[in-house]
């Protein structure tokens, strides 16, 4: 599992389109000694900047032919930069957020937060307690506790922080503040329910597509939905009204619409023989058409 790989910086809102642009332009970039000069941030922030590239998944760190480090951008990277490089349609936030949260790698305290912590109002203190609780009973090494208190002062800044009026370098907000996830006040820490109309419903096709494809099923109940990990329910907090009512929208989708056969017993969901990627394309391909 992975700890404080972001020294402390949540990601700002053009990190990710710097980020893919400097490694298209050169894949050994986060090896250069001068990446900090050519990409105007501080040598620390490029180093939080290759753990976020990661986390996000718009790249990948493999061997070349030289059996050298190299990043490439991924599918989902080259989607993004094609068709929404400054993460202007929320679906984009949507699925950055759930790739930081749908696995213990290597985002461990996103994970732990949308699918392990299951109180929705809790205080800060308290979180911190309950993640080192955690930590230490899945975790045969010991993590110090100051690794994961900058793990959870992370998680928090990158959904709230918006507009600040005394930091000059908040003025750059998170891209995934307009989710509305997580609400700081008062010491309090409160998990929101999910907005499908912020989240965006190609992006929550987009999960349960992921979801086929991880599992191998071609069926999914609306219980699952609610309370499995990486799903619905838990990464984007959404309540059981709310997920009935996404389920009857995506019915009509116009090209890749799901089943929803709803019995006294169980509901169930046919979900459409499609790569996730491919449906993010054909999706993002008709929403830039719909601005022209």
């Amino acid at each position: 599992m992975g700890y404080g790989q972001h020294q402390s910086f949540y990601l700002r809102d053009r990190w990710l389109n710097k980020g893919i642009r400097n490694i298209k332009e050169d894949s050994r970039f986060f090896y250069d000694k001068e990446a900090f000069e050519k990409i105007g941030l501080g040598k620390n922030m490029v180093q939080s900047l290759r753990y976020w590239v990661l986390a996000t998944r718009v790249a990948e760190e493999q061997f070349n032919s030289e059996r050298k480090k190299v990043y490439n951008i991924t599918h989902f990277g080259e989607i993004l930069y094609k068709f929404d490089r400054f993460i202007q349609f929320s679906d984009s936030a949507s699925i950055i957020h759930y790739h930081l949260s749908s696995s213990k790698e290597p985002s461990t305290a996103w994970y732990w937060f949308f699918n392990i912590l299951n109180q929705t109002v809790i205080s800060k203190d308290e979180v911190l307690i309950e993640f080192i609780k955690w930590v230490n009973s899945n975790e045969e090494k010991k993590i110090s506790d100051k690794s994961l208190k900058r793990d959870i002062d992370c998680l928090i800044k990158l959904y709230t922080a918006g507009h600040a009026e005394n930091d000059p370098e908040e003025v750059i907000q998170s891209p995934l503040y307009k989710l509305d996830l997580i609400k700081e006040s008062k010491g309090q820490v409160y998990k929101n329910n999910g907005k499908p109309e912020v989240i965006g419903l190609s992006a929550l096709m987009y999960v349960l597509l992921k979801y086929k494809e991880i599992h191998n099923v071609d069926t999914i109940s609306v219980e699952e939905i609610i309370s499995n990990e990486a799903l619905w329910g838990k990464v984007f907090n959404l309540q059981r009204a709310t997920v009935i009512n996404v389920l009857e929208n995506l019915t009509h989708h116009p090209a890749f619409p799901i089943t929803f056969t709803r019995t006294n017993n169980l509901d169930t969901i046919r979900i459409p023989k499609i790569d996730p990627l491919e449906f993010l394309e054909y999706e993002y391909a008709r929403k830039v058409e719909a601005l022209k």
